[in-house]
């Protein structure tokens, strides 16, 4: 059997052609200065070939040191081209960041509205991405998410809250990518900084019977948000609808929400109750134009609601 027959000097000065180095290592050269290594191999009982680099790029001792490597492989049980192979596909590191990033395009389409999409990635930039953003993902531990939210973790409960869910989910995309990470590292967090000691305090509504009360002072005041309240109470709408509404939404007396409009994203609103309530200005000249935008629009130019006292 041939053992390392070839000599850099022998490599150097053949002419086209085949030469063997022995242990099924042999140089192919189509000129003279210019080749490829090869090494036969014998893998599920089928002869195969390995590329092991272009001659000279790849020198005589390291085409047998790869070529060593591969037979070593092959002695583990394990096929060596394949696994070559794996390693060149295998995902490169993608750190947290890298990965919060890609996350949120990938749910822009689910979150409703510019001011969701702005908060989901706005909490991982304020208080996560800062302070373990450049690690890379597959190396995120509970120990890690723990040290980096513990600091809010009471103060700013709700903030804390909501971070170790975008964590959460930020490592199931990169599991889905097919990164080696540890799903369970935000519920071990969790379980490591205790119960939140923070107690949610709701603003008090106000009772019923003082609002007709209440309804009539806002008649009194002369600014836009005023007006945009008491559109809010005569329609119990949300404020994110009454807020963006817009003139061209409004027909004979008819607000109608198409489903992008309203926070579940169902069927189309219709509030018929303001043929009486609103009168639009023929003064406006953008007919989409928001009727709550700002204070510069004067209350003569938006919808007039009988008051109590008039």
């Amino acid at each position: 059997m041939l053992y390392n027959a070839l000599t850099q000097m022998k490599a150097k000065s053949a002419g086209p052609g085949k030469y063997a180095d022995g242990q099924g290592l042999w140089l192919t050269k189509r000129s003279k200065d210019a080749g490829k290594w090869t090494l036969r191999l014998v893998i599920s009982r089928k002869r195969r070939e390995m590329g092991l680099g272009r001659w000279p790029d790849v020198s005589i001792a390291e085409a047998r040191e790869r070529a060593a490597e591969a037979r070593k492989t092959l002695r583990d049980g394990l096929d060596p081209i394949s696994e070559r192979s794996k390693r060149t596909l295998a995902p490169k590191a993608v750190t947290l960041e890298e990965a919060a990033r890609r996350c949120f395009e990938a749910k822009k389409a689910e979150l409703k509205n510019e001011n969701a999409r702005k908060r989901w990635l706005g909490l991982l930039e304020g208080h996560v991405l800062p302070r373990i953003g450049g690690l890379p993902i597959e190396e995120i531990d509970q120990h890690q998410i723990k040290a980096t939210l513990e600091p809010i973790w009471h103060s700013k409960a709700e903030t804390a809250r909501k971070s170790l869910g975008h964590i959460g989910q930020t490592l199931k995309y990169a599991a889905a990518l097919g990164l080696d990470v540890d799903l369970q590292a935000p519920a071990k967090a969790r379980a490591l900084m205790g119960k939140q000691r923070h107690k949610t305090e709701h603003i008090p509504a106000m009772p019923y019977a003082d609002a007709p009360k209440f309804y009539s002072w806002l008649c009194d005041q002369e600014h836009t948000a005023a007006l945009a309240l008491r559109f809010l109470i005569l329609t119990a709408a949300r404020t994110s609808e009454v807020r963006l509404a817009t003139f061209d939404e409004i027909e004979d007396g008819v607000w109608t929400l198409t489903p992008e409009r309203t926070k579940k994203r169902g069927a189309s609103i219709a509030f018929r109750s303001l043929r009486k309530l609103w009168r639009l200005s023929t003064s406006q000249e953008n007919g989409r134009q928001m009727n709550f935008c700002s204070q510069r629009c004067a209350a003569s130019q938006f919808p007039i609601w009988p008051c109590p006292h008039s």
